[in-house]
């Protein structure tokens, strides 16, 4: 059972409900395996929680970055 993680921040449902059936479609073309084989995780973070180039990243996001 081929697993795919994505990580990020503030994903709307409408956004999930769109990577795990793009990531899904694509990942079982590419393979030849079945979409049915396929376990999509989202591990969502705030902003607070990652750091990028030394900032926060919601830091950043607040200058618009």
């Amino acid at each position: 059972m081929p697993i795919i993680t994505i990580d990020g921040t503030n994903f709307t449902k409408e956004q999930k409900k769109d990577l795990i059936e793009s990531f899904t479609r694509e990942a079982a073309r590419i393979t030849n395996i079945p979409t049915q084989a396929f376990v999509v995780k989202i591990n969502e973070n705030s902003p607070d929680n990652w750091g990028v180039g030394g900032e926060l990243l919601s830091e950043l996001m607040a200058k618009g970055r």
